[in-house]
Order: C-alpha cells, then sequence, then structure tokens
C-alpha cells in the first residue's frame, strides 16, 4: 500500500525522476512522457465521470490507470519483473467484453462521428483523445525499450471503450452528432 507522508522530497529539482526499480530518470525520457500521458488520460476520465455524475465501469478503468503507471514506471528485465505491478490479458478482455456489451444495442455507424453532445459525452470524446495520445506515448517508449504487450493493448482497447461508451450514452440522449462531409463548402 502507498503511504506518502511528505509530499515533495526535492529529489526531482535537477530533472529527474525515480522508477520503481530505484533507477532514476530524465523527467523528459519517453517514459516519464508515456507516464504523464496516462495520468492525464486518467484525469480527463475523471472529469468525464463527474459531468456523467458517476460510473463504475469509468472507476474500474482509473484504478487500472493507475496500475499502468505502476507498470510503466517498472522497466522489464530487471530483478522487479517478477514482483511488478503489470496490466494483465484479463483487463484487456474486461475491456473487450464491457465494449461488445455496449456495442451490441447501439446502430452500426454511417458516418464519423462529432465529438460533442452532452458535457459527459464530449469528455469522454476529449478522454478517448487523450489516451490514443498516452497510447502513442508508449509506443514511442517501445521503440527505445522493452514494453509489456498488454498495457499497449489495454491503451488501444481503451480508447475503443470509451467511443462505445459515449455512444452508448448519446444514444440515450438523442443520438449520435454525424459528421456531414463538406456540408459547409
Amino acid at each position: 500500500m502507498v503511504k506518502l507522508n511528505k509530499i515533495y522530497t526535492r529529489t526531482g529539482d535537477k530533472g529527474s525522476a525515480g522508477l520503481v526499480d530505484g533507477s532514476r530518470v530524465s523527467k523528459a525520457s519517453a517514459r516519464m512522457h508515456a507516464i504523464g500521458e496516462v495520468d492525464e488520460a486518467n484525469s480527463a476520465i475523471g472529469v468525464a465521470i463527474s459531468a456523467l455524475g458517476g460510473n463504475d465501469a469509468l472507476r474500474r478503468i482509473q484504478n487500472d490507470l493507475f496500475d499502468l503507471g505502476a507498470d510503466i514506471a517498472t522497466p522489464m528485465g530487471g530483478e522487479f519483473d517478477a514482483t511488478a505491478l503489470r496490466i494483465v490479458e484479463e483487463q484487456v478482455t474486461r475491456l473487450e467484453t464491457e465494449i461488445d456489451a455496449a456495442n451490441a444495442d447501439l446502430e452500426p455507424l454511417t458516418s464519423f462521428i462529432l465529438p460533442g453532445g452532452s458535457a459527459g459525452v464530449a469528455h469522454l470524446y476529449y478522454a478517448r483523445a487523450v489516451v490514443r495520445r498516452a497510447e502513442r506515448a508508449l509506443v514511442a517508449l517501445m521503440a527505445e525499450e522493452t514494453v509489456n504487450p498488454h498495457a499497449i493493448a489495454y491503451l488501444n482497447r481503451l480508447s475503443d471503450h470509451l467511443f462505445v461508451t459515449a455512444r452508448a450514452i448519446a444514444a440515450g440522449e438523442g443520438g449520435d452528432i454525424l459528421w456531414v462531409p463538406g456540408d459547409n463548402r
């Protein structure tokens, strides 16, 4: 369990951050960039939850994103690998199950969807865009170091989950806002 008695440590004052294995990396590294993007995605989902008045599935996802941050903050292949908190296949499968359940009641897409609608739906679409950015950051880290493949799959599925969740909520609020190609020419 995490216990923080002191919020500031001054250990990062020179531009480095500590990882779970005790090593330090530049705050500008690909690893720290990916961690920061996941943190922002979690915050964006929190704003969406607030706009929706709560959502248990999204709260579980927020918890998963803390697991993901711990996963990224623990380099693979080291002495901490055996005890590292890693995203696992079951977390990805849970997202797929939830996506399939929500999508089963939706009309097939006939156009791209404009990211808007109610505040809750709009925040879900924004959170999806942030999650996609987090996925790109993790893929950039993967170009430099070994990354848990379930972590990348989780972010990929999460963007789909947020999209389908937004569509499902919009369906109860009048439906999707569809893109009309060339509508303003």
